[in-house]
């Protein structure tokens, strides 16, 4: 649709100025406000999204929301509305990772960070993921291995080196998130990878790194060892 056909479908430039000018052009209500009425960009759309984003602090907060919080802004509705904000900021989040395709060579741990940080560094609990590579280092396929805790995701190696084993894999790629914001591994995340590279050595995969992402950054313990 062109600015010219949403001028004439009655909207108040918002709409236009989005579309001429890009995202970074508008503030986070009037974004919000041109999502919750459908794209007219109307002032009652900003208004609602000023009471949600009050409610929720601040924007990166807003898909935590639980679905009674947008009463006050849509009465009725206010489940489906909760659905349609989430799948948004879903979206916003999985466009701004960059996924390592299929057969794709993992080269660095900046290439795990872009396939993950679309996903893992805004979620409030621990996860741990395992890519698996072929001999040549291109992913074979992406395997989740735990849900944890605000704190801790509980890893057994059988759960990392079964799908591995199962896949043909050579090597392996261990990712989880801190939902504290900070990278820095800590003491656990050092020895459970010690342990999982002894347990690859044993059965012929190896532990290419382990890669810790957060909103802070990301953390390669291989490259941090290497450094050193």
């Amino acid at each position: 649709m062109t600015t010219r056909a949403l001028r004439e479908d009655d909207t108040d430039g918002l709409a236009c100025r989005l579309l001429a000018l890009g995202g970074p052009a508008c503030r986070d209500d009037e974004l919000l406000g041109l999502l919750l009425d459908g794209g007219r960009g109307g002032s009652s759309g900003r208004e609602r999204a000023r009471t949600l984003l009050a409610a929720a602090g601040e924007l990166a907060r807003l898909a935590a929301l639980p679905p009674e919080a947008f009463r006050p802004a849509v009465p009725r509705g206010a489940a489906r509305l909760a659905a349609v904000i989430r799948a948004a900021l879903e979206l916003g989040r999985r466009a701004a990772g960059e996924p390592l395709g299929p057969l794709r060579p993992v080269r660095d741990a900046a290439d795990v960070h872009a396939h993950f940080r679309g996903r893992l560094p805004q979620l409030d609990h621990e996860v741990f993921f395992a890519l698996l590579l072929d001999g040549r280092n291109r992913v074979r396929t992406e395997v989740p291995i735990s849900v944890g805790t605000l704190t801790a995701a509980l890893v057994h190696p059988r759960d990392v080196f079964g799908p591995a084993l199962r896949a043909g894999a050579a090597a392996v790629v261990l990712v989880h998130n801190h939902p504290s914001g900070d990278p820095t591994p800590s003491g656990e995340d050092l020895a459970l990878t010690e342990r999982l590279e002894h347990i690859g050595e044993l059965v012929g995969i190896r532990v290419l790194d382990h890669v810790v992402v957060a909103q802070g950054g990301y953390v390669s313990l291989a490259e941090r060892r290497r450094d050193r």
